[in-house]
Order: structure tokens, then C-alpha cells, then sequence
């Protein structure tokens, strides 16, 4: 099986220019392709994860993939998929943003493969010394605007007569056809990949390689991911979900592969694994046979998580999410607790109800709202659902001292099976 293949099998082509061209290229011998990744944050998130692990899907199967940060294009921005003008970075922004996207690309491709290793490069490093007239002479007069008012990144635009689309924004196919070129002139690149509203882009460097070096160059397109129910991938109830740990913690990542939607996980499994056909048809069969075992879900949780975060972070996303179905606490890690803290209510008291005699648990759970009263929470106490660290308690006398607050601040209350409130002393 060869990558195209494989991409089929998948269901990860959306257009490609010359199918039939591209797949008797690829049989003859590696290739150079790229992907560009304009840094509008200071993380991708997991909508980028397609073209990313396309990328080494290619590497892969032998051919020399390039990275390519948009140090030039993210000053512009792309108006492709998008109704309105993005806000324009400033200087510094976009070179923090660069630095931090970099660093999570290194993580996904091969930079030190002895036959091909991943490239690793920055768009302005070629466009940044050029001025604006030799741009519009050199570039610009190979494109005639009706051509560019037809591509569909632009057309959309267009037709919104109250947004319609700044000159900055019309410019910016024009950089990313010089990227094509300027990679296929300098590393012999053949073939730019990207996500579906990319097409436009895309046709636009093939063109300018065919009309100044006379190359023939090819496009493939991935498609855009959604969910089952139509909507957006990669969002959760707290917003974006980002490849930095910082911005979304590795339980929250872990829990949010968890939690897919039945009918999307082993679509999501072709997608976001490298798992073979035989173990995803596998998981497929199970998936059908007893879905309640989650197995599939599971499979694509765990190996998502160790190719973003590794096996120490995936092994402490489990365990976060076995403290919230009643598991133990014995040997758990302050972060892997925060993590835990993050996903539920936080009420802060101060450090002296623990003194002496310690807090009473009926006004703890009254005084929180886990229970609508003193006398309901005696009720629940009695009737064996109020944990304490997720060890059930049935005294009603009972009183919390500082000694029992997790690291010496915290305490996990719980009521029922699911009710948790995590109490601060601070």
C-alpha cells in the first residue's frame, strides 16, 4: 500500500488537480511536499492535526516533508473559510506565535531521519527581503484579477458587499502561490497539501510554478472536519481545544477524545491515529458489537494523547478521570489533582474552619450548596452518599481537619456518583 492509499482508505483526500497524474509520480520514488501554518495563535489547536499528521503520514512512506511557518502570510492573513477580515497581529505577537507553533511542530515530524529528514522553515525568510514593486513585477503580473475573483476564497468575499474584502487580504493569495514556488525553485517541491478551503491558494503556487519554471506541481486537499451533528470540530464547552498543555490541560485533551460522539470515533480513529487498518476495523467491530465498552473511544483517546503529550501525561489524564468516577486518591499528583479541580466547582474558605476541632461536614455541605440544607445533608449522610476524598462517610458528627486536606489545601466532596465540589483552604 502506498500513501495515496492509505489517504483513500482513510478518507482523508477532498480534491486532488490530477489524481491519476499525482499517483504515478508518488510511484515513482519520494517527493518533496509542504504545508504552511500561519501562527494566529500561540498554539495550533487540534483542527490542525490533519494537515500535520499528513505530513508524516507522507514521511512515512518515504517522501521529504516541509513545515512551513507562516512568518510572512500571518502578518496578512488568509481570508479563506472566513466571513470577516481577520485582526492583523502585531510584529512581536507573531513572533512569540511563531516560536511556540514551531516548537509543536518539531514534535510531530522527523527532523533527524537518516533518508528524509522533516524541513522546518519560515515563509519570511524569502519575502521579507523583497520589496513591494519587484513583488508586484515579479509575482503579481502573472495573475490576472478576474482569475482571482473567481477562486472561491475570494468570490465569497466579494459578494458580501458590506464586509467585501481589503486589498491586504486579496494580496495574501498571491504570497502563498510565491511560497510554492519559491520551495519548488529552491527544495524541489511538488505538491502543497492543505484543508479544503485551500484549494483556491493552491491552484494559484501551481500555476505560478508552471508559468515561471515551467514545473508541473500537484494539489491535494483534506477535507474539513466536523462532527456527527454538523457541528465544528475541535471545540469543546470551554472553547478551542490547543495542542499547548498550558492553554488546555492534558486531561481536558484526554476528555475530549473520550467523549466524541459514537458516530464520529472511528472516522476520528482514520483520522487521528496511526494505528493500522486491521486494529481500526478491529476497534470498528467492537465498537458495533458492545459500544458501552468504549474500547474504540478509548483507543483513540490514549493514542492521541502519547503523540501530543506522552505516556507520563496520558498516564495521569487516566487517573484524573478515575478520581471523578469514585477512584482512589492514594499516590495522585498535585498537578494531576489541579486538573481534576479544573472540572468542577471550587469553593475557597479560609485556612482556620480546618483548626482545632476542624470543620463540621453537614455545614461544609450546606454551606457549599452540594446539599440544599443542613438537614438534607444529614439526610445524605445517613443514607451513605456524601464522600470525603472519595471515601464514603455516614457520620453526621463528622469534622475535617487541616491534616486531611489534600497538599495541604484541598478537599474532594462528592455526593451521589457524579456531584463533585472541590473545597480551597486559602
Amino acid at each position: 500500500m502506498n500513501v495515496f492509499e492509505d489517504l483513500a482508505w482513510r478518507g482523508l483526500i477532498a480534491d486532488c488537480t490530477d489524481t491519476e497524474e499525482l499517483k504515478k509520480r508518488l510511484a515513482k520514488g519520494p517527493t518533496t511536499l509542504y504545508c504552511g501554518f500561519d501562527p494566529t495563535a500561540d498554539s495550533l489547536h487540534v483542527g490542525n492535526l490533519v494537515p500535520l499528521l499528513t505530513l508524516r503520514r507522507f514521511q512515512q512512506f518515504g517522501h521529504h516533508p516541509i513545515a512551513l511557518a507562516g512568518g510572512a502570510t500571518g502578518l496578512i492573513g488568509d481570508p479563506s473559510g472566513k466571513t470577516v477580515e481577520r485582526q492583523l497581529l502585531n510584529r512581536d505577537t507573531l513572533a512569540a506565535n511563531i516560536a511556540s507553533v514551531k516548537e509543536q511542530l518539531k514534535k510531530m515530524l522527523d527532523f533527524n531521519a537518516a533518508a528524509n529528514p522533516a524541513r522546518l522553515l519560515d515563509n519570511a525568510t524569502w519575502t521579507a527581503p523583497v520589496s513591494f514593486l519587484d513583488f508586484l513585477r515579479d509575482i503579481g503580473k502573472h495573475f490576472t484579477v478576474n482569475s482571482m475573483m473567481a477562486k472561491e476564497s475570494i468570490r465569497a468575499r466579494m459578494e458580501d458587499r458590506e464586509t467585501g474584502i481589503s486589498f491586504t487580504e486579496f494580496s495574501y493569495m498571491l504570497l502563498q502561490a510565491n511560497d510554492f514556488y519559491h520551495l519548488c525553485q529552491q527544495f524541489d517541491c511538488e505538491l502543497e497539501i492543505g484543508g479544503s478551503d485551500q484549494w483556491g491558494n493552491i491552484t494559484a503556487g501551481m500555476e505560478l510554478c508552471r508559468k515561471k519554471l515551467g514545473r508541473t506541481a500537484f494539489g491535494l486537499t483534506l477535507p474539513l472536519i466536523t462532527n456527527a451533528d454538523g457541528s465544528k470540530f475541535g471545540k469543546s464547552v470551554a472553547g478551542a481545544i490547543w495542542l499547548d498543555p498550558a492553554k488546555t490541560s492534558v486531561y481536558r485533551f484526554y476528555q475530549f477524545w473520550i467523549r466524541v460522539d459514537d458516530r464520529d470515533v472511528i472516522r476520528f480513529l482514520k483520522y487521528f491515529t496511526f494505528l493500522s487498518h486491521e486494529v481500526i476495523e478491529d476497534l470498528a467491530r467492537q465498537h458495533t458489537e458492545k459500544p458501552e465498552a468504549r474500547a474504540a473511544h478509548k483507543a483513540l483517546a490514549r493514542e492521541v494523547t502519547v503523540m501530543l503529550h506522552g505516556t507520563a501525561a496520558l498516564d495521569d489524564a487516566v487517573r484524573a478521570s478515575e478520581i471523578l468516577f469514585g477512584g482512589g486518591l492514594e499516590g495522585v499528583s498535585e498537578q494531576t489533582f489541579n486538573d481534576v479541580a479544573g472540572e468542577v466547582p471550587t469553593k475557597v474558605l479560609a485556612p482556620t474552619r480546618f483548626e482545632g476541632e476542624g470543620a463540621s461536614l453537614v455545614e461544609l455541605l450546606a454551606e457549599t450548596g452540594l446539599c440544599a440544607s443542613k438537614g438534607q445533608a444529614r439526610k445524605d449522610i445517613e443514607g451513605g452518599g456524601i464522600y470525603i476524598n472519595n471515601v464514603r462517610e455516614g457520620g453526621i458528627q463528622r469534622t475535617v481537619k487541616h491534616a486531611e486536606l489534600l497538599f495541604g489545601k484541598h478537599l474532594l466532596l462528592r455526593k451521589g456518583k457524579r456531584n463533585y465540589l472541590v473545597i480551597t483552604a486559602g
